[in-house]
Order: structure tokens, then C-alpha cells, then sequence
């Protein structure tokens, strides 16, 4: 190594910790299987929502891929509660490795009551989420609820592992359950005419209209999977799935591909915050 790479890493080790917006990791089972992540806040007055979680940790001889975006609404108490928790209580579930589905959608359920419970604390705010346990570097188990994303790319095809939960297409059970869609005030459906997502962890005021049930799907890692991206809706408003895939399929670091996607929807004039985790398999 000459001083100038040392320089170069020591200048990143320390840039890396500085910088809260951006990072990145790998998994010590395959090191070919590697994180990164940006963030970019909106343009919006409020201070920034998005909250994200990435990383590997060793879990019971196993090593699990921890990655998720949380997307919060009306404060940012929520998804700050999510990322400290949601993870804990899904590997809590004692069936988390026998029915690992089972496990997940009861952990989003009991989070979401523990967070209604603090409302006095947490506010009356909520969150959208998406996440994504890589198992053993080779089962992923994805849930979410609201319209953060994730998308697989096979050989160069994106293929949607989350369903984003719109107020229009859910609106018969929003009705049934008593509460209204309407496109008034502003310009996209609205449950109860305030949020624009059908399902979400918190919103007390608007719970009883809401629901909080993920979907959640398993995917093997087979050799025709490039990547994984996780991101915001401040990503999906301006940029499609295949896009969003051709645009970093031959961008070899993961941070870098994040950085790129988070960039080009800015470019795109998306107000919103951005906030994307690219998972690289190969």
C-alpha cells in the first residue's frame, strides 16, 4: 500500500463515521455480498423523516442481513422509534426461524400497538416501512407497509417484493372500516383526506381507518440476482423500477449505487426526502 492509499482509508474510516447520510458494510459469511446507503433531506421546511437501518449481525450462529427504510409522517418520533426496535421485536418472535413470515407480521403488529400506547410520548405522527432480513446470505425475508420499496434485480430485470398500499386501491376496506378517500385538499387520493398511504405504523388519529398488517413475501438468493434496493417513495415519485435498476446495474460499489439513485432523484426535482439502501449479492 503507498501512503497515499493509507491517507485515502484512514480519510474514509474517519469521513465514514462523520458522515450520518451515507455508509456502508459486508457480510463476513460471503464478502462478496456488501451494503451501502445514502441519505438526501427534502426540500420541505421540516426536518428530515427518513430513517434507515443496514447492517450484518451474528444472531444465534447465523448471520443476518438487517436492512430497512422508514418513511415518517408528521414527525419523525416514529420512524426513530422503528429503527431502535422493529428489528428486536422480529427476532424476539420465538418462531422467528421455524415461520419466519408468522414472526414478522406479529412484530410489526405488537410494535405498532407499543407505539400507539406512547403516543403521549411519540406523538400522533406515523411511518411507512420496508424491510429486508437477509438469512444466511441466501433467504430474504421482505414486509412493509406504506410505499417505501424494495425491488430485486435479476439479470437486469427489477422485480417488486413490496406492494405499495394506496389509499385508492384499498379504499374499499378503508370504507369499511368506516373511513372516506378523497383527492380533496390537494392531489393524490388521502385516507380520511390526510394520508396518502393506506397502511402505517402509528397514526392514532386516523388508526381505526388504517391498517398495519404487512405483506410480506420470501425470495431465495439465486446466482441470477444482482442487488437489492430498498428506498423512499422520494425515490419511486420520480423514477420506475427498471430505471431505478438499469440506472446502478453497472455501479460495482453499493454505497456509490445508492448515492447514484438518491442524485438522480434529486435531478428528477423530487422534493421529498430520498433515503436508499442498495444490497449488492455478486
Amino acid at each position: 500500500m503507498t501512503g497515499k492509499e493509507i491517507f485515502h482509508k484512514m480519510k474514509e474510516k474517519v469521513l465514514g463515521s462523520s458522515d450520518p447520510d451515507s455508509g456502508k458494510g459486508k457480510s463476513k459469511m460471503k464478502k462478496h455480498i456488501t451494503h451501502g446507503f445514502h441519505l438526501v433531506k427534502g426540500r420541505s421546511g421540516h426536518a428530515m423523516e427518513d430513517y434507515l437501518v443496514a447492517q450484518f449481525k451474528q444472531v444465534d450462529n447465523k448471520e443476518l442481513g438487517l436492512f430497512a427504510i422508514f418513511d415518517g409522517h408528521s414527525g419523525h418520533s416514529v420512524p426513530d422509534y422503528l429503527k431502535s426496535h422493529l428489528f428486536d421485536n422480529i427476532l424476539k418472535e420465538p418462531n422467528f426461524w421455524t415461520e419466519p413470515a408468522e414472526a414478522v407480521k406479529r412484530a410489526y403488529s405488537i410494535t405498532d400497538s407499543t407505539i400507539l400506547d406512547k403516543s403521549g410520548e411519540l406523538g400522533r405522527g406515523g411511518s411507512t416501512a420496508v424491510t429486508a432480513i437477509l438469512i444466511n446470505c441466501y433467504k430474504l425475508l421482505v414486509a412493509n407497509i406504506g410505499d417505501s420499496r424494495a425491488v430485486l434485480c435479476k439479470n437486469g430485470v427489477a422485480k417488486q417484493l413490496s406492494v405499495d398500499h394506496e389509499p385508492s386501491i384499498e379504499s374499499e376496506d378503508i370504507k369499511n372500516r368506516g373511513g372516506f378517500v378523497s383527492n380533496f385538499p390537494g392531489d393524490v387520493p388521502r385516507v380520511d383526506g390526510q394520508l396518502a398511504v393506506s397502511r402505517a405504523f402509528g397514526d392514532k388519529s386516523l388508526k381505526i381507518h388504517l391498517s398495519s398488517e404487512p405483506y410480506v413475501t420470501v425470495e431465495m438468493i439465486e446466482d441470477d440476482a444482482e442487488f437489492l434496493i430498498l428506498a423512499s417513495d422520494g425515490l419511486w415519485k420520480v423514477m420506475s423500477n427498471q430505471e431505478a435498476v438499469s440506472a446502478i446495474r453497472d455501479v460495482k460499489d453499493a454505497r456509490s449505487a445508492a448515492k447514484v439513485l438518491t442524485e438522480e432523484a434529486k435531478n428528477r426535482k423530487s422534493s421529498d426526502d430520498i433515503s436508499c439502501v442498495v444490497v449488492k449479492f455478486q
